[in-house]
């Protein structure tokens, strides 16, 4: 099923988790902001550690790439003890945020929080990519659909039209996650069709219009196959978009996958 996110550039984002230094974040963001330049038909986007987003915002000044936060509070300010609102995020120069990543989830974040999230982000004017997938036991039990559906429509709960067009989804079988296992693309091609059908059934024509991205042990051989998949408008890349080299390699493929 296509729709009017297929018009628009693939996104390549990079997740950087609990990694990097300082310096050697300011040095990965300078390796990322000249592939950008190098591949004009894809947009990019990276996920830096909180300590770090000062840093890598200097270093990507003036570049394509969009810096953004691997979460943010629901709340714009307050007695939150170590937790980082959307307004700050905004303030240090994100444009985007991942809402609701597997491996938080894991940790306890619920659905109904996510949402929260999703509207907070939205209000501080970022682009939520709200991250959605099922274990390995969900996906054996013929239950994947199911969940994918509630973690979309609980993380969506309450948009208006125009405010689900400014959302990015991340499809993360958390069955590949870090594991080396690889959704084949017809596997991503079905998730995607679930994810989009359900878009368009709440929302109606703005459903067709956030990007869906593949994300799960996304690497050099197997990027641009992914992306040239019916529906796959991008790419959330973990531990390949730490090594510069793979992540030039994956950008250039989201931009070759377009041609």
């Amino acid at each position: 099923m296509r729709g009017a996110a297929d018009g628009r550039p693939l996104l390549v984002a990079g997740n950087w988790k609990m990694f990097t230094r300082a310096a050697t974040a300011a040095e990965l963001a300078g390796a990322v902001a000249s592939a950008a330049d190098a591949a004009p038909g894809a947009d990019v986007a990276v996920f830096p550690p909180f300590p770090y987003l000062s840093g890598v915002a200097a270093a990507l000044r003036g570049s394509r790439v969009a810096l953004g936060a691997q979460c943010c509070h629901d709340r714009a300010e307050g007695a939150h003890t170590g937790e980082v609102s959307a307004e700050m995020a905004a303030d240090v120069g994100c444009r985007m945020v991942l809402c609701g990543h597997s491996e938080r989830r894991q940790a306890g974040e619920s659905d109904e929080a996510v949402g929260l999230r999703v509207r907070a982000a939205l209000r501080a004017g970022l682009v939520p990519v709200l991250c959605v997938g099922e274990t390995l036991a969900e996906r054996e039990s013929g239950a994947a659909d199911r969940v994918l559906e509630r973690q979309l429509l609980s993380g969506t709960h309450g948009l208006a039209a125009d405010e689900v067009r400014r959302v990015d989804v991340a499809y993360e079988p958390v069955w590949a996650i870090g594991t080396g296992r690889t959704a084949t693309p017809e596997t991503a091609v079905a998730a995607h069709r679930t994810i989009r059908a359900a878009l368009v059934r709440t929302f109606g024509d703005a459903g067709a219009f956030p990007r869906i991205l593949y994300g799960g042990s996304v690497k050099p051989s197997n990027a641009e196959e992914l992306m040239r998949s019916e529906g796959v408008q991008g790419v959330l890349v973990g531990g390949a978009s730490l090594d510069a080299a793979s992540f030039r390699a994956i950008i250039l493929a989201g931009a070759a996958a377009r041609s």
